[in-house]
């Protein structure tokens, strides 16, 4: 095979690993659009609402870690096309769903190939590419999350509108059956030269610790962060307790760690393999970029989850509008992409990272001083567009920052920590800033309506309908004129609320900024020599 042709390969194969990135990006938020639907059809509970979000996240945080190891000793490719596969399969079971039970089911099943597929997506791009085309590649598939994270609710908005909820799960088939072909015709397997035996009980720590940690981050609003204040109930099976199930999920998972690490550095030691490489966290790069990735993450996807809801719930747009307005979002993250590749030959990557967490702050806190009961969505699409392009450098920067003096042959564990970093992250700042969100249009809304002087009964069931939709009884309220009057109060309660989390969010990502102040230059060795022509320790597998 000439040279123009292996390349033409290589590069043809970034684009399919790109689409199964898409893949679960947007099936993480294209649901979110097909709530309301999902509802009417199938009558599901607002317990059964928040699992059907939420079960996929979970299962897929847990798994990360574990499918990184596994990648890296059964081969990266391999692996991702069998996480596409299930994926395919248990979206067809979510699209045929008849019950809330059978898609809750389906989408646990979905978090397990998505667990798969993403961090085999980075492990074989860290094997495919090197030097300045890797910074390249590491671009592309950054900003392709930050795309399809804006894109997603989008499409979802048009499938649910225009057909069903159900083509929001239908769509992944095709997807699925264009990435397992394109992968299989130009993706080279890669896999370690020296398979490590695998390491079971650092495998089960890892995943009641993740597990654990997640669902505690996910559930405190629900079930209440030390007193249970709703009561979780399994079957015929209800909690029994005063104290919540949160802080217990906390000790479990914080007991999970300590072992986890005591196991692993007893195996270390004793030089056997653990699941992820603890000589890792010595590297510098790799230690403090997956405390800034943390730390970024958070800040991030704050503003993900508070403007559709006010977008809706307050301005009025409907979901395919809603979407069309995210959408500056997704093209400010894929200009990003050509800025980067760029400069990624003149520029050391982590002041790329540092620019895109700064164009981060600058959107996110413009979106803050703006956003208002009656804002017109034209002052939106700028800052949509600078944090965007912040993502979209962030992200995939911070990525190769990362993994920049890994070993290819630890790639798979490494690119598995980083992105269950990446996804404590999000679940801490969605658990933090849902918080923030809710608590003070809350607070502010009980203010405005004792202010006008109703009844404290009337006030507590206003507050509560409001909080407890997340902003969607501000509507109903609304159609009546005897409510018209808390209606307005709702929807400046909750433009403020939407305030404090886009500034709260902007906070965070001020200390994402200053953590990647230790990370150094950014520079790998290999992209600082003549040619790059460092080769990766694996074995290439037909």
């Amino acid at each position: 095979m000439s040279m123009t042709a292996r390349e033409r390969r290589r590069w043809a194969g970034l684009l399919f690993i790109s689409i199964a990135v898409s893949l679960i990006i947007v099936d993480s938020t294209i649901v979110n659009v097909a709530i309301p639907s999902i509802v009417e059809d199938l009558d599901i509970t607002s317990t059964q609402v928040q699992w059907v979000q939420e079960a996929y996240t979970l299962v897929f945080a847990a798994l990360l870690l574990v499918f990184g190891s596994l990648a890296d000793r059964f081969g990266r490719r391999r692996l991702m096309l069998l996480g596409v596969v299930i994926f395919a399969v248990s979206s067809v079971a979510a699209a045929l769903a008849p019950t809330g039970d059978i898609l809750i089911l389906s989408r646990l099943v979905q978090g397990v190939g998505g667990a798969m597929i993403l961090p085999t997506t980075l492990s074989l791009i860290n094997a495919t590419f090197r030097g300045r085309e890797r910074g390249i590649a590491f671009a592309v598939w950054g900003s392709t999350i930050g795309g399809m994270a804006a894109v997603g609710p989008l499409l979802g908005g048009w499938l649910t509108t225009a057909f069903s909820w159900r083509w929001a799960f239908g769509i992944n088939i095709p997807l699925g059956i264009i990435i397992i072909i394109g992968v299989l015709l130009t993706i080279t397997e890669s896999k370690d030269e020296h398979p490590r035996a695998i390491d079971g009980v650092g495998a089960i720590l890892s995943v009641v610790t993740s597990a654990t940690l997640v669902f505690g981050l996910i559930e405190g609003r629900t079930y209440g962060w030390w007193s249970t204040q709703n009561v979780p109930a399994i079957g015929g099976w209800t909690w029994p307790w005063a104290l919540s199930p949160v802080p217990l999920a906390f000790a479990v998972s914080l007991l999970g760690l300590i072992a986890f690490v005591a196991w692993g550095m007893r195996r270390t030691r004793r030089g056997h393999s653990t699941i992820i490489a603890f000589s890792l966290f010595a590297i510098p790069s790799f230690r403090n970029g997956n405390i800034a990735a943390l730390v970024v993450s958070l800040g991030e996807f704050g503003i993900i989850l508070s403007l559709p809801l006010w977008l809706q719930f307050v301005i009025g747009f409907d979901a395919l509008q809603t979407g069309a307005i995210l959408l500056a979002l997704a093209i400010g993250s894929f200009m990003a992409s050509g800025f980067a590749g760029a400069l990624s030959n003149k520029v050391a990557p982590v002041t790329i990272v540092r620019v895109g967490i700064a164009a981060e702050i600058i959107g996110v806190a413009g979106l803050g001083f703006v956003i208002a009961p009656d804002t017109s969505w034209p002052l939106l699409l700028p800052f949509l567009f600078v944090y965007g392009f912040g993502v979209g450098l962030a992200t995939a920067q911070l990525t190769g920052v990362v993994l920049q003096d890994v070993p290819v042959t630890e790639s798979g564990q490494a690119s598995g920590t980083q992105s269950t970093a990446r996804q404590v992250g999000s679940a801490l700042g969605i658990a933090i800033l849902g918080t923030v969100l809710f608590t003070s249009t809350a607070g502010l809304l009980s203010s405005k309506l004792d202010a006008a002087g109703l009844p404290e009964q009337q006030r507590d069931q206003v507050v509560n309908a409001v909080v407890d939709s997340a902003g969607g009884a501000i509507l109903g309220l609304e159609r009546s004129p005897q409510t018209a009057p808390a209606a307005e109060a709702a929807k400046e309660a909750f433009s403020e609320g939407t305030r404090y989390a886009a500034f709260s969010s902007a906070g965070f990502l001020v200390f994402g900024l200053l953590a990647t102040l230790s990370l150094g230059s950014g520079r790998r060795p290999e992209d600082e020599s003549a040619d790059g022509l460092t080769e990766p320790q694996t074995r290439a597998v037909p």
